[in-house]
């Protein structure tokens, strides 16, 4: 899945005051830049042409000083001038991105694990309430307000294409909100090194047309799959009497583990380990077997079972759609 990672594309009104702000101040750090380099040239090639010898009339030495003040003064109070346009843009841009209105905003909750993230999507009807983990589903051109958390160390919360960054500190709730105005997915990153496998914390947006993101929440909102077959059957009795059922959940079964990602629909998802293996059944079995080779430090046990057994397993969770 391509997914779009680059401040400077944005796909959201909060990006997009982000990237005009950026490109100010480099426009204004790039002409000092330039103000202080081209004399600094102009004087070292005089240097190099000048001759060694004293001259006669000292004089001749303070002559351009007057000229030589005023450009000073006038350098002085033109970076003065070009800090405080920055200031005042920076200012603005902070005030321009709490000014998104939130009627009707979806409400969601995400907190930041070690190294994955869990997604909550709230309602005022308990049962239309959902989980899912390291992808996130919202329809475009409506305002999404996001409560944060970290249950561990400090997180940072950053899709570039839609916002900034926003930290995670256990203990607290931070709040962002966003808005999509074009369908695509976005990549997502953690932007705070939270221990060994931080690099490997990554989540995906997907912004699609409302009608659209309402199918998949709908289909979000149903138990996990029965099985179709009995190889799944005995995939979900090897799942339901190992330790799996202790950390994951997956609605409609006797597993309720919050420890770990929710599991309900996780057939549907692009990837699997915040985006560190792609969502297929070889991978899914190499993820279950040793997810030390690919994530050394994550929580989640090396299983070594039967080869039908894992074949069961991987059937039955490849069918939880």
């Amino acid at each position: 899945m391509n997914a779009l990672h680059d401040a400077l594309s944005p796909a959201g009104p909060q990006a997009q005051h982000i990237a005009e702000l950026w490109w100010l101040t480099l426009a204004i750090t790039g002409a000092f830049f330039l103000a202080v380099l081209v004399p600094l040239i102009v004087a070292l090639r005089r240097r190099s042409g000048a001759s060694e010898q004293t001259p006669a009339d000292i004089s001749s030495l303070t002559a351009g000083e007057p000229r030589a003040r005023r450009i000073v003064i006038a350098a002085v109070g033109a970076s003065a001038l070009g800090l405080f346009v920055l200031l005042a843009a920076s200012v603005l841009t902070d005030r321009a991105l709490a000014r998104l209105p939130l009627a009707d905003a979806l409400q969601m909750e995400v907190a930041a694990n070690q190294w994955w993230w869990d997604i909550r999507y709230t309602d005022p009807d308990p049962s239309r309430a959902f989980s899912t983990a390291n992808e996130m589903h919202i329809p475009v051109g409506r305002p999404i307000s996001i409560s944060l958390k970290a249950n561990d160390v400090i997180h940072s919360f950053w899709t570039p294409s839609l916002h900034g960054k926003k930290d995670l500190i256990p203990g607290r709730i931070a709040t962002i909100t966003l808005r999509a105005d074009a369908p695509g997915v976005y990549r997502g990153q953690c932007a705070e090194f939270c221990g060994v496998q931080h690099a490997f914390m990554a989540f995906v947006v997907i912004a699609e047309p409302p009608e659209q993101y309402e199918r998949w929440a709908q289909a979000q909102r149903a138990p996990g799959a029965e099985p179709a077959n009995a190889e799944q059957a005995k995939g979900r009795e090897l799942f339901l009497s190992g330790s799996c059922m202790l950390c994951h959940n997956i609605t409609g079964t006797p597993a309720t583990g919050r420890t770990a990602p929710d599991l309900t629909h996780v057939a549907s998802r692009s990837t699997l380990a915040a985006g560190t293996l792609a969502n297929n059944p070889v991978d899914l079995r190499a993820w279950i077997e040793d997810p030390q080779r690919f994530k050394p430090g994550v929580n989640m046990p090396a299983h070594h079972i039967r080869e039908d057994e894992m074949a069961a397993l991987v059937a039955y969770l490849g069918a939880l759609k």
